[in-house]
């Protein structure tokens, strides 16, 4: 691990994956042994391995799986739920799943076809739907807090996007924990500081059987050309995306993000319909979705 100047064995990189995670959950305050944690797994190497570090940890942490219906003729959902059902009977562990289509009546594709939210990609529909349903589950089952599997490579990316387009309002709300609200559950990354390539590493040494294929509408997307971008400044710059994340971090903690946090900040109040947080008048784009897609074949 060159950006910390640090090689270690499986035996000892094991242990020091957990040690580091229960350092970033008390130095951000994310949660603590008394409450309920639910994590979103997607199948993927890094929510699995989160699920798994948190009760290696001793945390009360279940699951949460979205069943999305995104197959295109490969079978995506299909595997990753598998996978994901499978990692959490080896275990005993408890496993909530959400089936969106048996829920609304439409995979993530109708919805977007439907929606006609991101121009034929329905990347915008499925994060809308996944924060929705997280929220939403997080809250009707009593969990506390919800966390997600986001890693640096994760959050650098994003945070470039912001930049570059100097989106005040994202700026602001990034960090590593997004403070609960009414309808709204608190969110936590544990993983945010460390490097994708070392939970791809961390998996592997635990034996963690994941999902390898990206979504199959991921590619071209915009996240994954910052990616490509940032990692070929890591490559010169060892350390770069960490030393970028947690200077941003610095700087919104002590307010020298040269943002107006009045005019960047917005308005939230209830839904009418489901209760969640929202800054559109009336319904929340979730709900006004839905009641379009009601008519439709």
């Amino acid at each position: 691990m060159r950006q910390h100047k640090l090689a270690l064995c499986a035996e000892h990189y094991l242990d020091w994956i957990p040690e580091q995670t229960e350092r970033f959950i008390k130095k951000y305050a994310m949660f603590d042994r008394d409450e309920k944690i639910l994590v979103a797994v997607s199948g993927g190497k890094d929510s699995l391995s989160l699920w798994d570090i948190l009760v290696r940890l001793g945390y009360r942490a279940d699951g949460l799986y979205l069943a999305l219906g995104i197959d295109a003729g490969i079978g995506y959902s299909r595997e990753s739920r598998r996978l994901t059902e499978k990692f959490a009977v080896e275990r005993n562990l408890t496993l909530h799943v959400a089936d969106i289509e048996a829920t609304y009546g439409k995979s993530i594709p109708a919805l977007a076809e439907i929606s006609r939210r991101g121009q034929g990609r329905p990347c915008s529909v499925c994060g809308l739907v996944k924060r929705h349903e997280m929220n939403r589950i997080a809250r009707d089952l009593g969990y506390d807090v919800l966390a997600t599997g986001h890693n640096l490579d994760d959050e650098a990316a994003v945070l470039f996007a912001n930049t570059l387009a100097w989106s005040e309002e994202y700026l602001l709300r990034q960090g590593p924990v997004l403070l609960g609200s009414d309808g709204l559950a608190r969110k936590v990354k544990p993983l945010c500081r460390f490097y994708e390539r070392e939970m791809t590493a961390y998996a592997i040494a635990r034996g963690i059987e994941y999902i390898y294929e990206e979504c199959p509408f991921a590619d071209g997307s915009q996240s994954i050309f910052y990616k490509e971008t940032l990692n070929r400044l890591e490559t010169a710059r060892p350390g770069a995306k960490l030393t970028f994340y947690l200077n941003f971090l610095e700087a919104r903690r002590s307010g020298n993000l040269f943002i107006d946090r009045n005019t960047a900040q917005i308005q939230l109040h209830p839904c009418p319909n489901c209760g969640q947080a929202t800054s559109a008048p009336g319904l929340c784009s979730f709900c006004r979705m839905i009641e379009k897609t009601k008519n439709s074949p």
